[in-house]
C-alpha cells in the first residue's frame, strides 16, 4: 500500500507526459529478471498514432497516477470501434470498452488507475469493461496469470504477479484463459503424427510452400484473408485490418524468415498459413530498451542470420471451411513439421512456443496436446459491469 499522500490521476498531453509513460515500466519491471525491456522505439510507437495502424479504427485516452511528485502508475482506457461492431456471443460488442498498459507501484495505485480508467470509458457510454488488453486484442492481451518464472518470448507481455489480485479486488472477474504452449522441438513427433504427415506428402493435391519475402505485401495479403475467414468466429476476434498490417509488417519484416513462414495450398489455392518468428526477446534482453551506443550494431548482426533457443508461434490458421475436418489438422501437423527442421538445423532452436490459444480452442489445444507440448503460460482477460 502507499500510504499518506493521495493518488492524483492526469491524462497524459505532453511530449513529456508520454516519455514519462513510457519510462514507468522500466522503473516498476528493473527488478523482475524475468521482465524483457522491450525498445523504447516500440514502446513508443504503440501509443503512436501515426506508427500503429490500430488507431485507424480505435481511439485511446493514457492516464498516470502520481503521489507528490513521484510516478506510481499508467493505464489506458480504449475504444474500438471494429471490437463495438461484434457479436456479444464472441466476447466484445456493443459497449465494450477496454483498459491495458496497466503498471503500478501498489495497491491504492491500482485501485485509483482502475477507477478512473472506468469513468473515463463511462464517459463513452461504455457498459462493460475489459482488460488488460495492450492495446489491440492482436497485440497484447492478458494479464500473464501462470508463467512467472521464465522470461516472455517476442510480442508477449509478462507482469507482476500483484496484478492479479489488484485487479480482482477491483471487481473483475475472469472472461477468458489465453494459454501458450511449449515443447522441446528436438525430439521427433510421435509415430501417428510422422503417418500422418508422410500421408499428406504423398498426396498431390496438398503443398506446403514457403513464403516469398520479395513478394511480401502479396503474401502478407494471402496470410490476412486466411487469418480473418479462420478467426472470424473465436472469443475476442476483431478483424486485421490493412493499416494494422502494413505497421506491423514494417516492425516484422526484419524477423521474418521464408522457411518459418509456410502456406499450404490445397488444389493450388491457399487454405492455411503458420507464423514462426525468432525469438527477438533473447537479442533485445541485453539492451535495456536501448539501441545507443552499440545495441543497433549487436541487433542488426543478430538479425542476419539469428541463432535461437525459442522459436514463437503466434498466429496459424485453417480457412473456416476446413476446420474441424482431418486435412486441417494433417496441413497443420505438415507445417509444423517442416518449420521444426527449418529451426533447428538452420537457426540452432531447440524450444518452441505455440500461442496464444483460446482455452476453449478444442482443435488447436488437441494439436498442441498431440505433438506433446504443454501449457507453460496462462494469460487472463477480465471483465466488469460498469
Amino acid at each position: 500500500m502507499g500510504g499518506g499522500m493521495t493518488v492524483t490521476i492526469h491524462t497524459v498531453l505532453s511530449k513529456a507526459d508520454r516519455k514519462a509513460f513510457i519510462e514507468l515500466a522500466y522503473t516498476l519491471n528493473r527488478g523482475d529478471p524475468n521482465w524483457v525491456p522491450p525498445l523504447r522505439s516500440e514502446a513508443a510507437g504503440m501509443i503512436d498514432p501515426a506508427k500503429n495502424g490500430w488507431f485507424s479504427h480505435a481511439e485511446a485516452e493514457l492516464f498516470l497516477a502520481r503521489r507528490g511528485k513521484e510516478l506510481v502508475g499508467r493505464i489506458s482506457a480504449h475504444v474500438d470501434r471494429l471490437a463495438l461492431e461484434q457479436p456479444r456471443k464472441q466476447g466484445m460488442g456493443p459497449g465494450t470498452g477496454f483498459f491495458g498498459l496497466f503498471e503500478a507501484a501498489d495497491a491504492d495505485a491500482a485501485a485509483a488507475l482502475i477507477a478512473h480508467a472506468e469513468n473515463a470509458l463511462r464517459a463513452k457510454g461504455m457498459t462493460r469493461a475489459l482488460g488488460p488488453v495492450s492495446l489491440s486484442i492482436w497485440e497484447e492481451p492478458g494479464l500473464l496469470t501462470k508463467g512467472y518464472d521464465h522470461p516472455p518470448t517476442v510480442m508477449m507481455g509478462h507482469h507482476k504477479p500483484e496484478y492479479r489480485g489488484w485487479i480482482e479486488a477491483a471487481g473483475y472477474a475472469p472472461a477468458k484463459q489465453l494459454m501458450t504452449y511449449e515443447l522441446d522441438i528436438q525430439q521427433q513427433f510421435p509415430p501417428i503424427v510422422q503417418r500422418i504427415i508422410q500421408s499428406g506428402e504423398k498426396n498431390p493435391r496438398i503443398r506446403i510452400r514457403e513464403v516469398v519475402k520479395s513478394r511480401f505485401e502479396e503474401e502478407a495479403a494471402t496470410i490476412l484473408g486466411i487469418l480473418n475467414d479462420a478467426w472470424s468466429d473465436n472469443w475476442g476476434f476483431v478483424p486485421l485490418t490493412q493499416p494494422e498490417i502494413d505497421d506491423v509488417g514494417k516492425k516484422l519484416k526484419p524477423i521474418v524468415f521464408e522457411d518459418l513462414i509456410r502456406i499450404a495450398e490445397y488444389d493450388g489455392r491457399p487454405v492455411a498459413f503458420m507464423i514462426t518468428l525468432p525469438d527477438l526477446n533473447e537479442a533485445i534482453a541485453p539492451l535495456d530498451g536501448s539501441l545507443l551506443p552499440f545495441g543497433w550494431a549487436r541487433l542488426l548482426w543478430w538479425l542476419r542470420r539469428p541463432r535461437v533457443n525459442t522459436m514463437r508461434v503466434p498466429l496459424m490458421g485453417v480457412v473456416k471451411e476446413l476446420q474441424s475436418s482431418r486435412l486441417a489438422s494433417q496441413l497443420a501437423f505438415m507445417m509444423i513439421e517442416y518449420i521444426r527442421r527449418a529451426a533447428i538445423t538452420r537457426y540452432g532452436a531447440t524450444r518452441g512456443e505455440i500461442g496464444w490459444i483460446l482455452d476453449d480452442n478444442q482443435g488447436m489445444r488437441a494439436i498442441a496436446e498431440t505433438i506433446q507440448s504443454s501449457i507453460n503460460r496462462i494469460y487472463t482477460v477480465y471483465e466488469k459491469r460498469l
